[in-house]
Order: C-alpha cells, then structure tokens, then sequence
C-alpha cells in the first residue's frame, strides 16, 4: 500500500545522542572549499553551523577557494538578489541568517581576485575579506581555542 501524504515513515521521535549544547565561551569553525550548488554539501554544512550557532557555539565560517563564491552577492535572476526559482539563493540567503544570528564569514582574497575576478565589493555585505595567508592561521586560532572545528573540501 503506496503510504499518504503527510504519513510518517520513520521513528522522528528517537535521538540516540545527547543534545549537546556550548558550554560558555566555545566555539565552532567551519572551514568549506567546496563548489557552490554542484552539491549538496555547501548548503548542508552552512545549514550545521547555523545550528551550531543556536546551540551556543560562537560561530566562524571561512571560505576559501571555490567556496568563496558562496558569498557573492551579486547572484540573483533576473536581477541581483531575485530568486530565478525557489531555493535558487538559498546559500546566500543562508549566510544572511548565519550572519543576523551572529556568526563571522571570511572569504579569501586570493580566490576571489585571483581564480574567480570578483572584487570584495561584490562580497554580501558583512562578510570580511582576508588574506590568503590567513587560511593557515584560522585553522591554527581554530585549533589554539580548542574549537570544534568542520572542514569539507571538494573539487
């Protein structure tokens, strides 16, 4: 028997791990060199820091590489910021609420000149700009503060 709209297949109810929450003052870095919407992954890891940040976490997302292009704030169809079909901005769209809740979004100089030609004018407003040298170093302040860190990296 082909199942109903609305029925639910699975048990929603069971979570077999503890709901961890941040303790004071931690913090969450998600590092993604990763294409923007040739997978899933971009949009799912900026879905789990957003929930990082609800947790408590304080949240840092640097991008770097092709994952720059996910802070661009010149997409849109067929205008800046319009939505061609819905889901269309949903990275951008992401990164706004990441940002109003608090996070901190980097974008590497160097990808975005050098690989990609777009300047950090063209950046959303709020994310900040960093110099390439800076990926190591982030990595490094991630690791010094003792912060859980994501890293998702595809080509």
């Amino acid at each position: 028997m082909k199942p109903e709209a609305g029925q639910e297949l699975y048990d929603v109810a069971e979570k077999v791990f503890p709901d961890i929450k941040a303790e004071p003052g931690e913090e969450a870095w998600i590092f993604m060199h990763t294409v923007p919407y040739e997978g899933s992954v971009g949009l799912v890891n900026l879905l789990t820091a957003t929930r990082l940040g609800r947790k408590g976490f304080k949240v840092s997302l640097v991008l770097y590489g092709p994952g720059v292009l996910m802070a661009s704030g010149t997409r849109g169809y067929p205008a800046v910021g319009q939505e061609a079909f819905p889901g269309h901005m949903a990275i951008n769209n992401q990164l706004k609420t990441l940002m109003s809740e608090g996070a901190t979004i980097y974008a590497c100089r160097f990808a975005m000149g050098a690989l990609y030609g777009f300047r950090e004018d063209d950046l959303i407003p709020g994310v900040k700009a960093f110099n390439p040298l800076d990926v190591l170093d982030s990595a490094l302040t991630a690791w010094r503060n003792k912060a859980f860190q994501l890293n998702t990296w595809t080509v």
